[in-house]
């Protein structure tokens, strides 16, 4: 496939031109030259000029262990059965042992799916509510700069890895033909007045639905008034972004060297709907149509289209340790890590300035489930490529009292350009073995 380039132009600065005018003290409208262009980001910029990406995944089946880590920790990426697919991108990989969320225990380990972007506590179960997730949490500061604020995807179903910050889960895009078509295909003058009747209609009803909810505020009591004030805060959410996608729905998309794709039509063919995605991903990165990218690798409750996988996934993930289906397992994940592989080498094929595109985008990889047949949510398996750090081969940390995942999140949102110290169940602004530069 070929990844087509993107010419960025660079904004004028809006403080030195106040300066240069002598009109510092004088309301100045906000040009258009002066803010950032498609591809820039006053608050997600790498030093050479680039716009800097986020890309979270998530397998929700888990990783074999025992073929992903290696014995102890190591400078360089070991050559285990898993990591020797990625041995080419070795000085872009930290590979973590011993992270995870606390206090995951809910009604059983799949859960803590829901929350591996959140950190919220005990998923699943009564009165469980969960909180905003990383990728929203950056969207929310930097999304306006984009097109699309985030993308949700998933290689099948309707979910995603990706929840508001009023905990509502955000449904999850799994079609490749239907994510093209928004990225890239732009309508006809009358599809585009449409959508922009719409967008003014959506507008009007939530500005009735404030009013109404501001209302409501004075007749009932102060829990009923949280809620209310969540509620609202929702809705100026979604107000932005309707605003948002007013400004962009007349903008011309970008034009990309390759059709439109046609979705995989076998279920069970998991890894071909992977690698599929994986090329959307790429393209919305690097014509910068979004900047933060969750996409969920879903499992099967049936056998994969994988030679010599004979088994349901979903049991060989509960395999109990027995050799034979561990064996059939390792056939998947190995085919799961091998497509991992070729899309980071998409990445580091897209010269950008002063580097390439996988050197500024930061791409968490990994599981909720340390151990998957004993549905364990702790001890996870953990990859970070990319992003412009200093990067530290294998680091393990306590594999009894883990560190929380948390922390790595934060240093993620940093590296975004985000000011924060704190998320989640995190206990620290940083983690041993991912340092910014």
């Amino acid at each position: 496939m070929n990844i087509p380039s993107v010419i960025l132009r660079r904004p004028i600065d809006r403080r030195r031109f106040l300066r240069g005018t002598g009109a510092v003290a004088m309301g100045l409208p906000l040009f258009e030259a002066m803010g950032p262009s498609i591809g820039q980001s006053a608050l997600a910029m790498a030093p050479d000029g680039a716009p800097r990406r986020l890309v979270t995944m998530c397998a929700g089946l888990g990783f074999h262990a025992p073929l992903l880590f290696p014995a102890e920790e190591a400078r360089e990426i070991p050559a285990t059965p898993y990591l020797s697919k990625l041995l080419a991108y070795g000085d872009q990989l930290t590979v973590f042992s011993g992270l995870s969320h606390p206090n995951q225990a809910g009604n059983n380990g799949h859960a803590s799916g829901m929350t591996w972007l959140t950190s919220a506590p005990r998923p699943g179960l009564a009165g469980f509510k969960n909180t905003i997730s990383l990728d929203q949490e950056i969207a929310r500061r930097i999304g306006l700069e984009t097109r699309y604020p985030f993308l949700a995807l998933s290689s099948g179903g309707s979910t995603s890895l990706s929840w508001s910050a009023n905990g509502v889960a955000i449904p999850g895009n799994s079609s490749p033909s239907k994510l093209f078509q928004a990225l890239f295909m732009d309508g006809t003058p009358d599809e585009v007045e449409a959508e922009m009747r719409g967008l003014r209609r959506g507008k009007s009803i939530l500005t009735t639905v404030t009013q109404r909810a501001r209302a409501l505020s004075n007749e009932v009591g102060t829990r009923d008034r949280e809620k209310l004030d969540e509620y609202l805060v929702a809705v100026r959410d979604l107000e932005g972004r309707l605003q948002q996608s007013e400004g962009w729905v007349r903008r011309q998309k970008p034009t990309v060297d390759m059709a439109q794709p046609r979705d995989v039509q076998d279920r069970n063919d998991a890894i071909a709907r992977q690698r599929l995605m994986y090329d959307m991903i790429a393209l919305a990165l690097q014509t910068d149509s979004t900047r933060t990218i969750t996409f969920e690798l879903s499992g099967l409750n049936s056998v994969p289209t994988i030679p010599g996988v004979n088994s349901d996934w979903h049991a060989l993930s509960h395999h109990g340790k027995d050799p034979e289906k561990i064996e059939e397992l390792r056939l998947v994940e190995e085919a799961e890590f091998a497509a991992f592989a070729d899309f980071l080498g998409k990445l580091r094929s897209v010269r950008e300035d002063g580097g390439t595109l996988l050197d500024h985008t930061s791409v968490l990889f990994g599981s909720n489930l340390g151990n998957a047949s004993a549905h364990d949510w702790r001890n996870l398996p953990i990859i970070v490529a990319g992003g412009g750090f200093r990067h530290h081969g294998y680091v393990a940390h306590d594999p009894q009292d883990n560190t929380p995942l948390a922390n790595l999140f934060v240093t993620l949102a940093q590296r975004m350009g985000i000011e924060i110290d704190r998320f989640g169940s995190s206990t620290s602004a940083s983690v041993r073995g991912l340092d910014l530069i």
